[in-house]
C-alpha cells in the first residue's frame, strides 16, 4: 500500500475514550482525524477535525463518512461487521478488517479461533439455554464463569456458578442470552501483550504488564511484570501468532492467566488499542496510540522499547474527579472528557513513572 501523507484523513468508528486519544494521536502526526457515532457530542468528537453523529446502520452516514476519509479504523471491537462492509463498499480501506472483529465478538468463536492457532485457553462449553449448564459443570470440574458469547466487557454480562442450583440465577443475571461456560481457573496473576502489526507484516510488541482487575474492571497495570523472561516471550509470541492469523492491520491486545507453573491460558483478545497499554505512551519510545496511527497509515512501526518501570491506575467512577493538586511529579493524568462520573464508568487514568528500566 501506499503509505499515507501528513495532512490525509483518518476516520474512526467511535467515539469514547480509545478514539479520542487516538484522534489526538493522529493528529500529533499530522493526520486531520474524524469521528464517526451514534452518540451525539462524544468525547472523541470533540478533540477532532470533524463528527458524524449516525446509527452504525445508516449506509447513506456512513458512505458520506468515508467518502471523506483517506483510510478508517475503530476504537472498540463491537462496531457492527456490516459498518465496516459499508464503508468498505464505498472504497475506503478499514484497519483492521472485518476478520477480526466476527472472530473477537463472539466468545465462544474467539477462544475455538485460538485453540486452532495453538494457543491454549481454559475449558470451556458452549450453553445455549438454562439446561445446558449442569452437563457443563460436570464437564468443567464443578463450577466456572458463565459469559454472554457477545457484547460482554468490564465484567458485564458474566456470573460466577459455583453449584448447579445457582445455574438458573446465573442464567437470568447474564439476560438469557446465549453464553459460554468457562472452567474456573487458579492462577498466579493476569497479563496482556500489545502487539502492533503493519500493513506489510511487520510486528512489534510491547513487555507485558502485569494487570489487576477490580469487580471485573482493570484497576492497575504494571510494568514489568515481575515473570520470568521466558514466560514473557512466550506470551509475545503468541499475540504475534494471533495478529498474523488474522491478519490484522492496526494494535491487538491479548489477554493471559498464568499459572502458578508458568503456564499461560489466553483469556481473551481485543482487535484494538486497549486499557492496559494506556501506559505505553509516557514509558515506552513509541506509544501504542501512535503506533495504531502508523499501522493505519501504513507507516514503518516505531520501537517499542520500555524507557521506564510504570503503572497504570484506572480512575473509575467519582475517582475520575481527581484534583491535579494530588498528582506527585512523575505522574501523568489523561481525563477521557466525559461529562458525569458514574459507578464504574473509566473517567480516565494515571500513568506513574516509577524510575528508569531497571531489567
Amino acid at each position: 500500500m501506499t503509505p499515507l501523507r501528513p495532512g490525509a484523513t483518518i476516520g474512526i468508528l467511535g467515539g469514547g475514550q480509545l478514539g479520542r486519544m487516538l484522534a489526538s494521536a493522529g493528529a500529533q502526526l499530522g493526520f486531520d482525524m474524524l469521528i464517526y457515532s451514534p452518540e451525539d457530542n462524544p468525547p472523541a468528537g470533540r478533540v477532532a477535525a470533524g463528527a458524524w453523529s449516525a446509527a452504525w446502520d445508516d449506509i447513506d452516514a456512513l458512505t458520506e463518512f468515508a467518502t471523506a476519509c483517506d483510510a478508517v479504523t475503530l476504537e472498540f471491537e463491537n462496531v457492527p461487521v456490516l459498518t465496516i462492509e459499508a464503508v468498505e463498499a464505498a472504497g475506503t480501506p478499514v484497519r483492521p478488517r472485518a476478520a477480526s472483529l466476527t472472530v473477537s465478538q463472539d466468545r465462544f468463536t474467539e477462544k475455538t479461533f485460538l485453540r486452532a492457532q495453538g494457543i491454549t485457553t481454559a475449558p470451556f462449553e458452549a450453553v445455549d439455554g438454562p439446561g445446558d449448564i449442569t452437563a457443563a459443570l460436570e464437564t468443567l470440574g464443578g463450577k466456572g464463569v458463565l459469559k454472554t458469547r457477545r457484547e460482554g466487557y468490564d465484567g458485564k454480562g458474566q456470573a460466577w456458578i459455583r453449584s448447579p442450583g445457582e445455574a438458573e440465577a446465573a442464567w437470568k443475571r447474564i439476560g438469557e442470552a446465549p453464553a459460554i461456560l468457562e472452567a474456573a481457573i487458579a492462577f498466579q496473576c493476569e497479563i496482556s501483550v500489545i502487539v502492533a502489526r503493519a500493513p506489510g507484516g511487520e510486528t512489534r510488541t510491547w513487555a507485558p504488564p502485569r494487570n489487576l482487575h477490580k469487580d471485573g474492571i482493570l484497576s492497575v497495570s504494571t510494568v514489568p511484570s515481575g515473570l520470568a523472561k521466558a514466560i514473557e516471550d512466550e506470551a509475545r509470541a503468541k499475540a504475534v501468532t494471533l495478529a498474523e492469523a488474522l491478519d490484522h492491520v492496526g494494535v491487538l491486545a491479548l489477554e493471559f492467566f498464568v499459572l502458578p507453573d508458568g503456564t499461560l491460558l489466553a483469556n481473551e483478545f481485543a482487535p484494538r488499542v486497549h486499557n492496559s497499554g494506556h501506559w505505553t505512551p509516557e514509558a515506552c519510545q513509541t506509544g501504542q496510540f501512535e503506533q495504531h496511527i502508523r499501522c493505519v497509515a501504513g507507516w514503518p512501526l516505531g520501537d517499542t522499547h520500555r524507557l521506564f518501570d510504570a503503572e497504570m491506575i484506572n480512575l473509575i467512577g467519582e475517582a475520575g474527579l481527581v484534583s491535579p493538586a494530588s498528582l506527585g511529579p512523575h505522574d501523568t493524568l489523561t481525563l477521557y472528557g466525559k461529562r458525569e462520573a458514574r459507578p464504574g464508568r473509566k473517567m480516565g487514568h494515571i500513568t506513574r513513572r516509577l524510575g528508569p528500566r531497571k531489567e
